[in-house]
């Protein structure tokens, strides 16, 4: 299976020393982005306040080509990040299901995670999970991620449709069940 192609629209708002994003791009495991501009056209923005969930129904864009975007950005500031790059992307919009970060800055905390760990997470759970081990490896809690959330992406990776994948978040994690 070839590697998903990734993407980071760096926003320039965290600490230098703790943005994943920086390092994945120094290690050449991502291509950055400055501004909306230079993003692709195709693809999924991994997104916090989507109503879509990433699902298996994601793979086959994908699988041709299409990018998996991350938006690097301040949590406390991802509603304005979002609004500034609306309508400036025809990405669609993917939010990933429940899993826990072991990033330092928010270890422990649901669905805080770091652009490294949500695009790993993606990659988990569209399949690519060799790609998924190599970004996260570059960082000493990647493995710690991949660890602390084994089951679920296990669970997410194999599941059939978006809806089971719903049902799944709700199993592990404490989260009422949503039409989505």
């Amino acid at each position: 299976m070839e590697e998903a192609s990734l993407h980071v629209i760096h926003l320039d708002q965290d600490d230098p020393k703790k943005c994943t994003a920086r390092k994945m791009h120094a290690n050449g495991l991502v291509r950055l982005h400055e501004n909306v501009s230079g993003s692709p056209r195709r693809g999924y923005l991994l997104d916090p306040q989507s109503t879509t969930i990433l699902g298996p129904e994601d793979r086959e864009l994908i699988s041709m080509g299409g990018s998996i975007v991350v938006l690097d950005c301040s949590w406390k500031r991802i509603g304005e990040s979002l609004e500034e790059i609306a309508g400036r992307t025809r990405l669609e919009g993917r939010i990933l299901p429940a899993l826990l970060a072991a990033n330092p800055v928010s270890w422990g905390r649901l669905g805080r995670l770091s652009s490294v760990e949500a695009l790993g997470a993606t990659l988990a759970i569209l399949g690519y999970s060799e790609q998924a081990s190599k970004i996260l490896g570059a960082f000493q809690f990647g493995e710690q991620f991949l660890d602390l959330n084994k089951e679920p992406l296990q669970a997410y990776a194999s599941a059939m449709s978006r809806e089971e994948i719903a049902e799944i978040q709700s199993d592990f994690f404490e989260i009422e069940k949503s039409d989505e």
